[in-house]
């Protein structure tokens, strides 16, 4: 498996950016649980370790890392594998007062000290693992992989198909930022990746997504059907606007405002916000790709 091979303990701070934010999060994890245990309330404890596995653990941190683990000879090899044997173990500890058969039996199969995970300590807060700057850099990555992502479904790439994007950041301390996380962008948008200023970037085929200053540019290639491509965008408009007059009408209800919980206002408002920049998105891009048609 991928945890066979060395392992070495670094200093946080002589870790990989991945490692350094999954170590922060799993930290915010660990804070968000105590105090809910301590509130009596295990739904939410349950739902913060549900997030922090399912999301971000599985969904980024392990695709992430995949370079790493998957090259036998990588540099960053042995410090990776120790962090994701941390992570592993530390959440096994976490999740165990809501699962106990099933972590003891996974914590046994993973790198341990101990007889039983019932005789270890519950885990506390670290905190050397908070790191902004690493939350900061992935908040940069997964920004422009969301933006490259959106632009593949746009122009129906397949999953596989290695692509050519730009990125770039209006703000020039994320402009250099971005710098850092190329590697991780190229391999999580499936291409080729140049970190550019936009008025370097090709003036023809190209399908540019602007989002709270960070611009990704996709390469349109000649075997796009682009008629196909405004039809889905038109079908995606009709969605995002249906769903955000859904939303608008309830909040505009007062009988909903007055009986929906706070955090569920604040949901809607801040989903309503975020369709409304998916509006405008989809707007700018069918005009992109109505202009390379010749309409």
């Amino acid at each position: 498996m991928y945890l066979d091979g060395p392992r070495v303990t670094l200093p946080i701070s002589q870790r990989t950016i991945p490692d350094r934010w999954i170590l922060s999060q799993l930290n915010h994890t660990i804070k968000t649980v105590t105090v809910e245990l301590e509130s009596y309330r295990f739904d939410r404890a349950s739902n913060a370790l549900y997030q922090f596995m399912w999301h971000e653990f599985c969904d980024w941190y392990l695709e992430l890392i995949k370079p790493v683990l998957q090259n036998s000879d990588h540099p960053d090899g042995p410090g990776t594998r120790d962090t994701l044997v941390q992570i592993l173990e530390t959440t096994m500890r976490l999740l165990h007062p809501f699962m106990p058969f099933l972590t003891e039996e996974l914590w046994q199969t993973i790198p341990h000290h101990g007889h039983s995970i019932v005789t270890q300590a519950y885990p506390m807060e670290e905190p050397s693992w908070d790191s902004r700057e690493a939350e900061h850099l992935f908040s940069l990555t997964e920004q422009t992989v969301n933006l490259v992502r959106t632009g593949r479904v746009l122009l129906n790439y397949p999953p596989a198909q290695q692509i050519t994007f730009y990125v770039a950041h209006e703000d020039s301390t994320n402009q250099d930022l971005l710098r850092q996380v190329i590697p991780h962008v190229a391999h999580l948008g499936r291409g080729t990746v140049e970190n550019i200023e936009r008025s370097a970037w090709p003036a023809q085929q190209l399908l540019k997504l602007v989002a709270e200053g960070l611009s990704v540019g996709i390469t349109v290639s000649g075997d796009v059907d682009l008629q196909k491509a405004v039809d889905r965008l038109d079908k995606q408009l009709s969605e995002v606007e249906k769903e955000s007059q859904r939303l608008d009408g309830k909040l505009n209800n007062p009988d909903f405002v007055s009986k929906a919980p706070p955090e569920v206002i604040a949901d809607h408002k801040d989903r309503l916000r975020a369709l409304a920049q998916d509006h405008s998105m989809l707007i700018s891009s069918e005009q992109q790709l109505q202009s390379m048609l010749g309409q």
